[in-house]
């Protein structure tokens, strides 16, 4: 079968023909129809992941998947063939399956759920790894209604489902972004919107004329550097709360919540059900083919996502 995967971490992902999976007892086997991108599966390219179980080579990249039941291992069925599924890759051993590529055989105890009638699969496909952590995010974050929510990089994936959840608890989003965005993140549901290309001022500005003391919380997807995030943590009250997806280090004054993503097929369910019923929006920003992968994780490196990008199997 077709699969976008590396011959050697460190290399670059190129297109490669590897054997179909076959599902072990438990599982099953998804013929996959798309497939997203998340910065980790670039990441996953460059070097081995941590954990108790040797990876396999070649590694075939890949986390978030839709497609339809093909195959199933034995023991107890909780899917049948033919069904609607989307979900994530997160069995070991790590590379043995991916995203990127035709077939991928997952735990039914895995996260992995059914798709509702009324859903496309390009956008189910798009849902798992950035809406389940907007969720779980969103709940470390414990901002309440009528409360304030400065979110650093609001305008890509996680960033995305996380403002229109937050402001459908009546939270108050301050999005900052690259470029003007400020008509697409207030149909997300932002109070408003702070170009960060134009410099720190503008941002800080921004919170001081809305929150003279400050926002409640801020979510930061997007700094690496301890500096950056304490520039934006001084932009929460005493006493406020800060998440990073990045594992920075807090600045003192503030309460940091930690961000540990432990999706499953509850939460899967719980999303896919809110987009059924028209109250979460999925943005796909690229539909591309599934030999543009390796572009694609090169462009989405270089930051600026505005949505997600899927892959056509």
């Amino acid at each position: 079968m077709r699969a976008i995967a590396v011959s050697a971490f460190g290399r670059e992902p190129c297109l490669v023909e590897v054997p179909k999976p076959g599902p072990e007892a438990g599982e099953v086997r998804v013929k996959v129809e798309y497939a997203s991108l998340n910065p980790l599966d670039r990441q996953a390219a460059d070097g081995a992941p941590g954990g108790s179980h040797p990876p396999v080579l070649p590694f075939v990249l890949g986390t978030d998947f839709a497609g339809r039941v093909d195959m199933i291992g034995s023991g107890d069925n909780v899917f049948r063939v033919g069904d609607p599924v989307f979900g994530r890759v997160t069995a070991p051993p790590p590379g043995r399956c991916g995203a990127y590529s035709e077939y991928v055989c997952v735990p039914q105890d895995s996260p992995i759920a059914l798709v509702p009638r009324d859903v496309p699969l390009r956008i189910a496909a798009a849902l798992p790894t950035a809406g389940t952590a907007a969720a779980q995010i969103l709940s470390d974050a414990a901002v309440r209604s009528g409360r304030s929510l400065l979110v650093i990089g609001a305008a890509g994936g996680v960033g995305s489902f996380l403002t229109q959840l937050a402001a459908a608890r009546g939270t108050r989003v301050v999005a900052a972004v690259r470029g003007d965005e400020r008509r697409r993140t207030a149909a997300l549901g932002a109070t408003a919107a702070v170009d960060t290309t134009t410099g720190p001022e503008a941002l800080e500005a921004a919170v001081r004329r809305l929150y003279p003391d400050g926002v409640d919380a801020l979510v930061d997807l997007v700094s690496t550097d301890a500096a950056s995030f304490a520039a934006y943590a001084s932009l929460v009250r005493d006493g406020g709360v800060v998440v990073t997806t990045r594992g920075v280090a807090a600045p003192p004054g503030v309460t940091r919540a930690d961000f540990r993503p432990a999706p499953d097929a509850a939460l899967l369910d719980e999303l896919a059900s809110a987009v059924a019923r028209g109250e979460l929006d999925v943005p796909v920003d690229m539909e591309l083919p599934l030999e543009k992968a390796p572009q694609a994780l090169v462009q989405n490196h270089a930051g600026g996502a505005r949505g997600k990008t899927v892959f056509v199997i």
